[in-house]
């Protein structure tokens, strides 16, 4: 099973989205293995989003991701990666598709809710910057005989 980082930005946090995008997740059948209410350090944004420290733009995108708490979630699933950029919908929200967690409550490129991790390959890299590994969790979830087929097991 794979594992994936989402995170849930301040706009969520302020709009009062958190629980409504939780049990999105949850009702797709993705499993909660770490979920945090964190403060993201300035050292931390800089590591996350190195690709855009020195783009113009990066400034805002830091100040806008330390105005609130963000929550922090680990989900698990069969090709979860996918499926949660499937439910979060595009990035510019004006263009993401009804339905989807951005298409449904977001207008913004920036303020669009929800980080989620781009590839499987990145998901490795974002949980454990997030979660030490004693914040993870496995445990028997009961459903999953009911989520997923045995072959996807």
């Amino acid at each position: 099973m794979e594992r994936t980082l989402i995170l849930l930005k301040p706009d969520a946090v302020q709009r009062d989205l958190v629980g409504e995008i939780i049990s999105r997740l949850e009702r797709k059948g993705l499993k909660l293995v770490g979920l945090k209410l964190m403060s993201l350090s300035s050292e931390l944004l800089d590591e996350h989003y190195s690709h855009l420290v020195g783009r113009s733009f990066f400034p805002e995108v830091k100040s806008f991701m330390q105005r609130t708490p963000v929550v922090a979630i680990c989900v698990e699933g069969y090709k979860c990666v996918d499926a949660v950029r499937l439910l979060a919908g595009v990035t510019n929200s004006r263009e993401a598709t009804p339905g989807t967690i951005r298409g449904e409550f977001a207008m913004s490129v920036q303020a669009n809710l929800i980080h989620c991790s781009d590839s499987l390959e990145t998901a490795l890299v974002e949980v454990p910057r997030f979660f030490k590994s004693e914040e993870l969790f496995e445990y028997n979830d009961t459903l999953q005989d009911y989520v997923y087929n045995s072959s996807e097991r």
